[in-house]
């Protein structure tokens, strides 16, 4: 058949009748040739000794379907007339080759009757799709499409049923419709897989039971692969066999054949090519037959199907070999989706054990520690302030750990899994805090060579905290209360308006309601901000939780630089506990790390705690208890570098504690030189 030439307008068969009714039904398809004969490869065996091994073909050609005789020892007739060459059928023409009787029609509904009540047949149709494409024929991978063997007097008649008797094990009588239904079935449980090996163990079940064979095996690539693949990558996934029978490695030969041509093979009496060194594997096995068929999906293979017999009265065949095929190929379409599945589990929980190792490093170093009335008071407070939406001020001394009740605020409300933005208002010029809030466009300043978006847009979602948020400007705090009154804000240097849903916590150590008398705060920000208050209590006013404390940062400092946790003598920890602690659990924290390093031993004595006394007016160490001749200007600089360097250089707390203000600070740190030491 060319290209140009027309098909035919309806389907066409080729029916097998008898006395009875039709039996048999082929499918006519053009392009693809039925041949007829008594040698196995044909498509359609007649096992009558009148019939040669190639005795006719019937195929589609100039417009019409035509059977032709291929030189046959008995002749094919055509209703009853022998026929010279070819000749073109036509509806309801009968072609008898020796006992075989075939009627050729485009309508099954007609009555078909054998036209010679004496003949009987002992034909059988090869296990093949009569549908099936050229392509599909050369790779000998194809489906059985006989109808069920019982007769039908009345073929007008058909039958009514509510579901398909084939999920049911007993219900098909012939051979093909028993191997569909097995199909049907087993391809139905396949889908039910819910992981590779779950799938790789219920195809082998399948296969095992439907075929009766005796060991079974899948056997994958690390990856599918459309290349040639190496027999030795091939890792097995389940394995079954009776009376815990060990897993002998099957032929190298034929996993490498179906592994790079990608065809199934079936090989019989195994056992005695082992003399040749072929199957030496197999004969250990005592294996009688075996089957390797690959798991393709179009090119791309994903590994093999292995099944071997022990019997002669159990030997696979070619049908096996089929339904194997079309178990292999079913289950490859099956493997694609679960392995992107899997694939995509492993990132996920990959993504989840992060985020779990993430927020238990986070617990350790935002974990509120303590165990008195104070803390007790604070933690109840947290846990009802948590579910609200409303903003938060946190008050309290410098180094109390205002930034941690923000981040247990945070991780026990419904916005845990959103982020948590952190942002001192006090370590950044006017011009740099409004940037770093609210973002900016690229060329906004000198600087801006990217557009960049502000804590509130990467806090959407979630919560953005802000310490000492007392510090802000005037114009800043302008801006900021229209964000949390719910407007939309511009980056500096756009037009463009950005809207947020971010909860506020904010800090300070001021007093807000003086600086409110003062005009040094807004009013209305105040208010706003002053929804949850929430006053964080001094070290000094819980002595209790020193112990707790000390015990937690020296496993905190052992963690970070390796080596034993060490320990505090109580003379030392006594010490810890009378002191008042003015830079609260911060400096205590301080105190620790640098005991743990000036000890010399596992453990901490009272020689090796040293404290910085700035608050209870002792000399501080940077000062010399013997006179020297000093001008007061050093004494000042040395004054205020020994408070920048207890308050790590945070200029408003030093400023605080000079008793000075923060302008004051800053010329003065110009008129001295002082700047701040890089590893702060």
């Amino acid at each position: 058949m060319t290209d140009d030439e027309p098909l035919p307008n309806e389907p066409t068969y080729l029916v097998f009748c008898t006395e009875a009714g039709w039996r048999d039904v082929y499918r006519l398809v053009p392009g693809l040739c039925l041949t007829i004969g008594r040698e196995s490869t044909n498509r359609v065996v007649v096992q009558d000794d009148r019939c040669s091994r190639r005795h006719a073909e019937v195929f589609f050609t100039n417009g019409g379907w035509v059977v032709r005789d291929l030189g046959s020892s008995n002749g094919t007739h055509v209703n009853n007339q022998e026929i010279t060459g070819q000749t073109t059928l036509q509806e309801g023409d009968s072609v008898q080759i020796g006992s075989a009787n075939l009627v050729f029609t485009h309508d099954l509904t007609r009555k078909l009757n054998s036209q010679s009540a004496s003949i009987e047949s002992d034909t059988r149709v090869k296990p093949q799709d009569a549908e099936a494409t050229s392509d599909d024929q050369s790779e000998g991978s194809s489906s059985d499409d006989r109808s069920d063997d019982s007769a039908c007097d009345e073929p007008e008649i058909l039958e009514r049923r509510r579901r398909s008797r084939f999920l049911e094990k007993d219900a098909a009588d012939s051979p093909v419709a028993k191997e569909f239904a097995s199909l049907y079935r087993l391809g139905s449980t396949l889908l039910a897989a819910g992981s590779i090996r779950e799938l790789a163990q219920t195809a082998i079940d399948g296969l095992m039971e439907v075929l009766t064979a005796d060991l079974g095996a899948v056997l994958l690539l690390p990856k599918p692969t459309a290349e040639e693949a190496d027999v030795d990558e091939l890792r097995l996934v389940v394995f079954r066999a009776p009376d815990d029978m060990p897993y002998h490695r099957v032929s190298d030969r034929l996993s490498h054949a179906a592994l790079t041509g990608g065809d199934g093979t079936l090989a019989l009496n195994v056992t005695g090519e082992a003399s040749a060194g072929t199957f030496q594997t197999l004969e250990k096995m005592k294996a009688q037959s075996v089957i390797c068929a690959p798991i393709r999906d179009g090119k791309a293979i994903y590994g093999l199907i292995h099944l071997y017999s022990l019997t002669p009265e159990h030997a696979l065949d070619a049908d096996a070999l089929e339904f194997t095929l079309a178990v292999a190929e079913h289950m490859a379409r099956i493997l694609a989706k679960l392995t992107e599945q899997e694939q995509l589990a492993k990132v996920l929980a990959r993504a989840k054990g992060e985020a779990k190792q993430l927020r238990q490093m986070l617990a350790v170093e935002s974990d509120l520690i303590g165990k008195s009335e104070s803390m007790r008071v604070l933690k109840d407070q947290i846990a009802r302030f948590a579910s609200k939406e409303s903003t938060a001020l946190i008050r309290g001394e410098s180094g109390v750990g205002k930034e941690l009740v923000a981040r247990a605020i945070h991780f026990n409300s419904l916005r845990r899994d959103k982020p948590f933005v952190c942002l001192n208002c006090a370590a950044l010029t006017e011009t740099l805090l409004e940037s770093e809030l609210f973002g900016h466009e690229k060329g906004a300043f000198t600087g801006a060579t990217d557009r960049k978006p502000g804590k509130f847009e990467q806090a959407n979602g979630g919560t953005i905290f802000l310490d000492e948020v007392g510090e802000m400007s005037p114009q800043i705090q302008a801006k900021f209360l229209r964000v949390l009154e719910g407007h939309s804000f511009e980056r500096v240097g756009g037009h463009t308006t950005v809207s947020v849903d971010v909860r506020v916590v904010a800090a300070t150590n001021r007093d807000l309601e003086q600086a409110v008398r003062e005009n040094e705060f807004r009013k209305d920000l105040f208010f706003r901000l002053n929804i949850l208050d929430i006053e964080v209590p001094p070290l000094r006013d819980r002595r209790d939780d020193v112990e707790l404390l000390v015990n937690h940062f020296l496993q905190l400092t052992a963690r970070q630089h390796g080596g034993k946790p060490k320990t505090v003598h109580f003379d030392a920890m006594e010490i810890l506990i009378q002191y008042d602690w003015p830079g609260n659990v911060r400096e205590l924290r301080n105190t620790v790390e640098r005991a743990v390093a000036i000890a010399s031993g596992d453990e901490v004595t009272r020689e090796d705690i040293r404290f910085s006394r700035l608050e209870d007016g002792t000399p501080s160490p940077v000062l010399e208890d013997v006179y020297k001749p000093i001008s007061l200007r050093e004494i000042e600089r040395r004054h205020i570098e020994a408070t920048l360097s207890y308050t790590r250089w945070v200029k408003r707390e030093t400023a605080r504690i000079l008793g000075i203000e923060r302008s004051t600070l800053d010329r003065k740190l110009k008129s001295y030189g002082l700047d701040k030491p890089e590893i702060l």
